[in-house]
């Protein structure tokens, strides 16, 4: 793995690892006090963001990166992704980066693909 020092840098490393269903090289880039927040809550550690983040990777068969800035501090990337039971998810996440690490994770997502996917809701009709 090369030395990254850029904030999007890092960001798209981490993102296109664990997108491509590599955990372990993806946690390269995340501190191991990492703070996520997401929409189940707020996650802390390494080990619970790879818990969280894990089994939504391994079912996805694509994903799209829309758009992606930096700056000295942080990242922003929104994307999309496609799964056998959701074909369109878009999700973006805002990092704060330090020394070289994923310090920070705010994760943004529309749950509802997800929650019809389920049944646990049914489509409104017109």
């Amino acid at each position: 793995m090369s030395a990254l020092s850029q904030p999007i840098e890092i960001a798209l490393a981490y993102h296109h690892a664990w997108t491509a269903g590599e955990m372990d090289l993806a946690l390269r880039f995340v501190a191991e006090d990492v703070v996520c927040d997401a929409p189940p809550g707020r996650l802390t550690g390494k080990g619970t963001l790879r818990a969280f983040m894990e089994p939504f990777a391994a079912t996805l068969t694509s994903s799209e990166v829309l758009a992606a800035y930096g700056d000295e501090s942080g990242a922003v990337i929104m994307y999309d992704t496609a799964s056998p039971a959701v074909a369109s998810a878009p999700a973006a996440e805002l990092y704060d980066v330090r020394d070289g690490h994923i310090t920070k994770v705010r994760i943004v997502f529309d749950r509802l693909p997800f929650a019809l996917a389920r049944g646990e809701v049914v489509p409104r009709t017109q």
